[in-house]
């Protein structure tokens, strides 16, 4: 009786009414109704329905046309006849608070909600319906391991999880957990937002969030290049040490930092980006030479240990990178995160340097807050100029602080 094509809008009517909880004591319309639809409810009912471009049906009507032909006691058990059982909107919109207030109350209550960073993410993925979209899909649980992923940071009291497989373990019982999916797209979202950048939309640059988050794929793969970084702790403080005393470059691995972490003992530490320079320091100045420390380009994991471990122990930083948009960027980024003092990184310095040649800049431009003017003379020239090309002045510096005695 009611299920014939035409009568479909009727069906969804009465449908819409029981899962909104509402009466059936009244009627239903259908604006600009077709004669087909007319003539459906016609023998519905028994009786011409007229001929006004609205179609109006009492719903008691067909519930006691329903009974007397004993197709359905009532509505209720018609519809689900036809299509199926019939939602409570109300009761499910109450279990989905209910879901969410157990999602997001450890979310809000977290460490971390007292930062900036970590409330505006909570905002966005509430806002643009990831938050609702994980709960409905039966993933809630992905919401507070994400919490819990960003309240593990390195940074925090377990430096063991500077290993992303690691991590990825203790929180969520299986190493690949952070390896794609909901829960590493929800926290790399979170670090995009942490270090002011567009979220990943490619591997290189998820790894390199990962990376500015202290977190790697392998710990012996993340290595860093120094130079008379003398340091107590054993073993690695002293292999340290000894090398410092002959005067040779020595590369450290992420897992002897972790397995042995490193006390530098050096007031000034200076920090490059081309190992060209640690190699010309080591044969003009050898043992007397300053400690320094190479980033090699991008700063690894392991170089940010080093130097995060050296501010920690009181050490100043002196930071000089290419005269490129990423080097302008992690310049910033050491101001910012380790208080270091840029070394020959002005403007002056630039202007100086682009005498010795250059490439073209490449990239998205960065500022130079520490001097505006050296964004602004490198967009200009339109060049940019890579530590390797300025080692002659770089050397004289490194002489003048010498160590003594």
């Amino acid at each position: 009786m009611l299920g014939s094509p035409e009568l479909g809008w009727l069906v969804a009517r009465i449908r819409a009414k029981l899962e909104h909880g509402e009466r059936l004591d009244g009627t239903v319309t259908l604006v600009g109704a077709t004669p087909a639809q007319r003539r459906a409810v016609a023998r519905l009912l028994g009786r011409n329905p007229g001929r006004a471009s609205s179609l109006t049906v009492s719903l008691p009507a067909v519930a006691t046309e329903l009974f007397r032909a004993a197709a359905a006691p009532n509505l209720r058990a018609a519809v689900e006849e036809l299509g199926g059982p019939v939602r409570d909107l109300a009761a499910e919109r109450a279990a989905e608070l209910a879901r969410w207030g157990d999602a997001l109350g450890p979310m809000q209550s977290s460490p971390l909600a007292g930062l900036s960073w970590y409330r505006e993410w909570l905002g966005v993925i509430r806002r643009d319906g990831t938050v609702t979209r994980l709960i409905r899909q039966g993933h809630s649980e992905t919401l507070g391991q994400a919490t819990t992923v960003l309240e593990r940071l390195p940074t925090g009291p377990d430096p063991a999880t500077a290993v992303l497989s690691a991590l990825a373990a203790a929180v969520t019982g299986d190493e690949r957990g952070l390896s794609d999916g909901p829960l590493a797209s929800l926290v790399l979202r979170a670090l995009a937002i942490r270090e002011g950048v567009p979220a990943p939309v490619s591997r290189e640059a998820a790894q390199a969030l990962w990376s500015a988050a202290g977190l790697v794929g392998d710990d012996l793969a993340s290595q860093v290049l120094v130079l008379n970084l003398r340091s107590g702790g054993e073993p690695t403080g002293r292999w340290l040490t000894e090398a410092a005393d002959a005067g040779q470059p020595f590369r450290l691995t992420l897992r002897q930092l972790i397995q042995s972490p490193i006390l530098p003992w050096a007031l000034d530490i200076f920090v490059c980006a081309s190992s060209a320079l640690v190699r010309a320091a080591a044969d003009e100045l050898g043992p007397e030479c300053p400690a320094l420390v190479c980033t090699e380009g991008e700063p690894s994991v392991a170089c940010s240990r080093v130097l995060q471990a050296a501010v920690s122990s009181g050490s100043i930083v002196h930071w000089h990178a290419d005269f490129s948009w990423p080097g302008l960027r992690s310049t910033a980024t050491a101001i910012r995160r380790l208080g270091a003092r840029p070394w020959q990184m002005a403007a002056s310095d630039f202007q100086a340097a682009l005498g010795s040649g250059g490439e073209p800049l490449k990239g998205r431009a960065e500022p130079s807050e520490w001097d505006p003017r050296l964004a602004e003379v490198m967009q200009r020239a339109g060049r940019c100029v890579g530590e390797d090309r300025v080692l002659a002045s770089l050397l004289p510096d490194l002489a003048l602080h010498r160590r003594t005695g």
